[in-house]
């Protein structure tokens, strides 16, 4: 395995995720923040370039709206970034439509995103998934990202079955799934982190699917 070239995008850590009908719930941000923290600290270290991300809905928006203290970076985050972060502001669910983070990451040679932060369900499922379609390999940390549940006329979701289906999703195709310590070592070594693949994660859930059912 070719020793990857890491950027950690560190995705809407906003105010916003810590408190209202936003407020992330699985894992809960007590516990994702400070994995998030350790991710970003692991990344400098390392020396693998740190992007922060804020959403943004507009002026007069009720959310994510720029001139309110929950468009914010949250402390954990704004305390750790320096001038060599790149800082990007987006308008839609992927990080890259709209911004220039994909010159950015191409210019610097970058072949692999590490995402973090919120939500996993929104944010990080849109980049995760567009990632490939730029020849970008995706990581997603499972303990420093957080979903939140669901209800519409389509149904309802609890934010632990979303977040954990989403997980199993993603490392079926579309990034390498783990925790943060496990990446920080692999990080700290330049390692690679390995990936299931659909055609394997269709025959094992084939396989779990008839065994309980039974």
């Amino acid at each position: 395995m070719t020793t990857p070239r890491r950027a950690l995008v560190v995705i809407d850590v906003q105010q916003e995720y810590f408190g209202g009908p936003l407020e992330i719930q699985y894992p809960p941000h007590a516990d994702s923040l400070p994995r998030i923290a350790r991710a970003i600290d692991a990344a400098t270290d390392a020396g693998i370039p740190v992007v922060a991300v804020q959403h943004s809905a507009g002026d007069g928006a009720p959310v994510f709206n720029p001139t309110q203290q929950g468009f914010q970076l949250h402390p954990e985050v704004a305390s750790r970034r320096t001038d060599e972060w790149k800082s990007i502001v987006k308008q839609y669910g992927t990080v890259f439509a709209g911004t220039d983070l994909l010159a950015w990451l191409r210019e610097r040679e970058i072949d692999t995103v590490t995402l973090v932060g919120y939500m996993t369900n929104n944010c990080v499922l849109a980049s995760a998934a567009e990632a490939e379609t730029h020849g970008l390999a995706a990581e997603v940390l499972s303990d420093a990202t957080g979903a939140i549940s669901i209800a519409n006329e389509a149904g309802f979701v609890d934010a632990k079955t979303v977040h954990t289906a989403l997980m199993a999703l993603f490392n079926s195709n579309f990034a390498a799934v783990t925790d943060t310590e496990t990446w920080s070592d692999a990080a700290a070594a330049g390692r690679s982190l390995p990936k299931s693949d659909l055609g394997t994660s269709a025959v094992t859930g084939a396989q779990r699917a008839s065994s309980t059912s039974r």
